[in-house]
């Protein structure tokens, strides 16, 4: 019962100061994105730990309860998961104000790297290649999302039944299951395993304006028919229906701009397609940069500009539909169950993504001694997650230099 009464008052504290942030508050939301923007290499799972460190761990805006609901509830919605947590934390730390300014300042230095990418790969035929940077970012990032694992699961697994499906995801999640289907699954199991019934009707009521989002904009692009001549409504559409039923990782992301601009209108070819795919891979922030890569490929700069803001508005609109909803969905019965149960299924996933970013970051005896030397310094001294992935990539590109 008093765990109970502690995550109620978490909540209610993490809410009072909700929509009516001072300038204060969105100066420190806009720095905070701005500065992830430009060092959170390493995919979703990395730039979710990085923002973990900071408003949890080292500001304490958020307590551990309060963010796994965010990461919970952003699992259910189309678009990036790790920009729209951070439009979340904006959106609660200084309101609308903060909502714009936060996920703007996460996209937009992404989006100006991957675009000065863009410009070269056209201009010169070749893209510049990050392989030296991320040698000594990937182990440094490898260590911020363990040890958000190991603190996010110390509040998620709340019983032995949950820590079972964390378990459970986890080893599906490497024998190749999709996962969505596993978050489903850990919502599905965690209610029958509390033994209640989703609460269909005052839920779906709540819900209905998010899920038009995705699911009518999808058939209204439907009507229109595929051409092979470029054109920046189209472009933009495109991009729009991406953004607003796009869930998964950048594996689906590629799936679908192979199927929509080298299948659909063949505005790329395949090695284009590989190419802005792997710029978006090595830039840090938001995977979905690979839209500014594409768009500067096709429709140059306004190109660029179209096809970032269609593939991110959707973000930030599911985010301002379902934020405030949060308090509410919580009350509702039954579904603390199964905010629980995508809750584990989601510390799974990062569990089963830091293994395979495992395979590839510790290879030789530096990325070893930058992976022992990121856990100390983050462990026994606190050190800015931000700091170690900064000083893992120069010692990285300076060892390249001198070697």
């Amino acid at each position: 019962m008093r765990s109970d009464v502690r995550v109620q008052e978490g909540w209610q504290q993490a809410t009072v100061a909700t929509k009516t942030g001072s300038p204060g508050q969105l100066r420190e939301v806009v720095q905070l994105a701005v500065k992830l923007g430009f060092i959170a290499f390493g995919g979703p799972a990395a730039h979710i730990a990085m923002l973990r460190d900071e408003v949890v761990a080292r500001r304490g805006w958020f307590s551990e309860q309060h963010f796994l609901d965010l990461l919970g509830i952003t699992n259910l919605i189309p678009g990036p998961n790790s920009t729209e947590m951070v439009i979340h934390t904006g959106y609660e730390r200084a309101g609308w104000r903060g909502l714009i300014g936060a996920g703007l300042g996460f996209i937009l230095p992404a989006a100006g790297i991957t675009l000065a990418l863009a410009w070269l790969y056209v201009e010169y035929g070749t893209t510049v290649q990050g392989e030296r940077l991320l040698d000594g970012v990937k182990p440094v990032v490898l260590v911020v999302v363990l040890d958000a694992i190991w603190n996010l699961g110390r509040t998620a697994v709340k019983s032995v039944p949950l820590g079972a499906i964390g378990g459970a995801v986890f080893a599906l999640y490497l024998l190749g299951l999709n996962e969505l289907v596993l978050l489903a699954g850990g919502a599905l199991a965690a209610a029958l395993l509390h033994g209640r019934r989703w609460p269909w009707r005052g839920t779906s009521a709540l819900l209905a304006p998010l899920t038009g989002v995705p699911l009518g904009l999808p058939m209204a692009l439907a009507a229109v028919e595929p051409a092979t001549a470029y054109s920046a409504a189209r472009l933009f559409l495109t991009f729009l229906k991406i953004g607003a039923t796009l869930y998964g990782s950048g594996y689906v992301l590629l799936a679908f701009l192979r199927n929509d601009f080298v299948t659909r209108l063949g505005w790329l070819n395949e090695r284009q397609l590989l190419d802005a795919v792997a710029v978006g891979q090595f830039t840090p922030g938001p995977v979905f940069t690979t839209a500014t890569f594409v768009g500067y490929v096709v429709g140059s700069f306004s190109g660029a500009a179209l096809a970032t803001v269609g593939i991110f508005l959707p973000a930030f609109i599911c985010v301002a539909i379902v934020n405030p909803l949060l308090p509410r969905l919580r009350d509702l019965p039954g579904v603390r169950p199964i905010l629980d149960g995508v809750n584990v299924a989601a510390i799974g996933l990062m569990a089963a993504v830091a293994t395979v970013l495992a395979r590839d970051a510790v290879v030789d005896w530096l990325t070893a001694l930058l992976a022992i030397g990121a856990a100390v310094l983050l462990l026994r001294f606190r050190i800015n997650s931000a700091a170690l992935v900064v000083g893992g990539a120069l010692i990285s590109l300076l060892v390249a230099m001198v070697g």
